[in-house]
């Protein structure tokens, strides 16, 4: 009776590590075009978990002049475990953006710092859930 308890035990146990373990993120998933309103950002996976990211920017607004727009960019490797990237804007070590990628094709994107403390434009944010609107390997505008 005490061996079918240890074994009973083990698997419940079992089971529950199986059912916690780590979501990896394969470069299919990760790599593509991902938007949020006017906002756009570009992954491609690297090795050794490391992304190639180009974030292009916007915060569109109306003004007495007519529709304006702030705008922000950076681009650089981001360290991904699991489904989360870690990305810093090179010249901006302090600025952390955080991509968590979701089941599906989308992205939710966290910034920690104000606009200004990331290199970016009055109001511009990488804050947004983002959809994925092309896979595969996107193309960056800027060379790196």
């Amino acid at each position: 009776m005490r061996k079918l308890a240890v074994l009973v035990l083990w698997i419940l146990l079992s089971g529950m590590a199986v059912g916690q373990s780590a979501k990896i993120v394969t470069a299919a998933r990760a790599n593509g075009t991902y938007r949020y309103r006017a906002s756009e950002i570009r992954i491609l996976a690297l090795e050794h978990n490391k992304l190639r990211l180009q974030l292009d920017l916007t915060y569109e607004y109306k003004s007495s002049y007519g529709p304006m727009a702030n705008v922000g960019e950076a681009s650089g490797e981001a360290t991904i475990e699991n489904e989360i990237a870690i990305f810093h804007p090179p010249d901006y070590p302090d600025c952390t953006i955080t991509i968590k990628f979701l089941a599906g094709n989308g992205i939710k994107v966290t910034q920690d710092h104000d606009a200004a403390d990331c290199g970016f434009g009055n109001r511009v944010f990488a804050d947004g859930t983002y959809a994925k609107i092309k896979a595969g390997k996107p193309k960056f505008e800027v060379p790196q």
